[in-house]
């Protein structure tokens, strides 16, 4: 038996209970930084592996560690296990039915996640400790993807400062090695301040925080023009300053998401964007103060670890989807617009398939343009350690991610085995490596050499704390 067959024997022998985690967390949606249940659930599956655990990682307190093995590289595994608000659903259901009227529910697959690589590092624990290789294997179980960007915490507090190389996936419509392109982004409020007035009798006495807002959010629609076409900026009105139109708001805040494909060009549109703040605050005669809330970096991609990646995935075919599998995927695409399937496939830069229900190939390496991203703690991470991520099919082909749909799906045989599948890849990918270490040398060597000249600015500022 090869040394990936043997590894994928031992994430074959333990799949059952790592299926089982998934569901566990899927049956207990958890939101951002309050992930209790997913993180204890996680802990003791380390604790039952025989990992050694750091519990509250980098002062997290969802966040954990587990460690095992001696000697050699260090090779990291990426978990997460956060949900998203207002999306519980009831499972295998084609149709929108929540099981709980505004609850949460896994719109993004991470109950697939952080399982899947769980699963991958235990196979590759067994695996060295079988073959009394050295070699140190860690998973990384992060909060708060979603809202939060804790990785970038964890990066911080200096968790990866040892670390070799980071593996990790995201669940998809298809499988193949990430391409490495994401948006930096930073998340701010705005919060204004004014002078209260009777609006009728004495408008002229009041100056108006709202009035800041609108004033702000007509800047940067302003700016939108003069910035590159690839970023990205979003806003939310968060508090309106009350409900009462015969009442001159003192307070007014209102939030904003800066998002562009480089670091340093992120940071300098943010800068834009708080320089609009202080003029609408001129503009109203009123003060205004920015709290930055979370930020992620962009991806920086690994040639020599994404064609590590690819060639496991190669070897280990497409995931066995049955008949059964497809007839429960094309019951989903009737609910989906010929549109959404469409762009699945073009953002993959592949040719559109509309009689395809579900991914039974690997996709060609860097496949997709990156015109259509979005942004991934991940990408802090990436500027820290050579880093690789790949896509698992674990949902029919067009299915919108944050949606009900996907939440439908994360608890059915398609998703047991791509998320079985998506670990055996991950778990090559590491053997492969551990067996040469000139291929992490290499790795090593190209992200230095993409690093070179790009300074590292953590978009999480060292004052800000994350939430309670």
């Amino acid at each position: 038996m090869s040394n990936i067959d043997a590894v994928w024997a031992l994430a074959e022998a333990k799949r059952a209970a790592f299926f089982a985690l998934s569901d566990a967390i899927w049956d207990k949606p958890e939101l951002s930084f309050g992930e209790t249940e997913a993180c204890r659930a996680h802990t003791a599956m380390l604790a039952k592996e025989g990992f050694r655990i750091t519990e509250a990682a980098g002062g997290l307190a969802t966040a954990v560690i587990g460690e095992a093995g001696e000697g050699g590289p260090v090779i990291a595994f990426l978990g997460e296990y956060d949900a998203l608000a207002a999306l519980s659903q009831a499972p295998g259901i084609a149709a929108a039915q929540p099981m709980t009227p505004g609850g949460a529910g896994h719109g993004c697959g991470h109950n697939m996640l952080g399982s899947a690589s769980l699963l991958a590092a235990t196979a590759v624990k067994d695996y060295l400790a079988a073959h009394n290789l050295p070699g140190r294997v860690r998973y990384y179980g992060c909060p708060a993807e979603e809202r939060g960007s804790a990785k970038g915490f964890m990066v911080r507090a200096g968790l990866f400062a040892d670390v070799d190389v980071a593996i990790s996936w995201h669940p998809a419509s298809f499988t193949g090695v990430n391409t490495p392109i994401s948006l930096a982004c930073i998340e701010a409020d705005f919060h204004f301040s004014g002078r209260a007035a009777h609006a009728a009798a004495a408008p002229h006495l009041g100056r108006s925080a709202l009035d800041a807002v609108e004033l702000m959010n007509v800047g940067v629609n302003y700016m939108r023009e003069h910035m590159p076409s690839s970023a990205r900026i979003h806003y939310a009105i968060t508090d309106a300053g009350g409900t009462a139109p015969n009442v001159v708001q003192a307070r007014a805040s209102v939030r904003y998401l800066v998002r562009a494909r480089e670091l340093d060009e992120m940071h300098a549109l943010f800068a834009r964007v708080k320089k609009i703040a202080e003029g609408a605050a001129l503009m109203t005669e009123t003060t205004q103060r920015c709290a930055v809330v979370s930020g992620t970096a962009n991806l920086i991609g690994n040639a020599t670890l994404e064609r590590v990646m690819h060639e496991a995935l190669e070897r280990l075919g497409p995931a066995p989807f049955d008949a059964a599998d497809r007839a429960l995927a094309a019951e989903f695409q009737k609910t989906f617009t010929p549109e959404e399937i469409r762009a699945a496939f073009l953002r993959f830069g592949l040719r559109p398939r509309m009689d395809l229900p579900l991914c039974d190939f690997i996709y060609p390496l860097g496949g997709g343009d990156g015109s259509l991203v979005g942004s991934t703690d991940v990408g802090t991470v990436s500027w820290v350690v050579p880093t690789v991520q790949m896509r698992g099919a674990t949902c029919a082909v067009g299915t919108p991610f944050h949606s009900w749909q996907l939440v439908a799906q994360g608890k059915t045989a398609i998703a047991h085995k791509g998320l079985e599948h998506a670990a055996k890849a991950m778990a090559a990918t590491a053997v492969d490596l551990l067996a040469a270490p000139a291929l992490i040398a290499q790795a090593r060597a190209d992200w230095q050499a993409v690093r070179a000249g790009r300074d590292f600015v953590n978009p999480i500022p060292d004052d800000v704390m994350p939430p309670a």
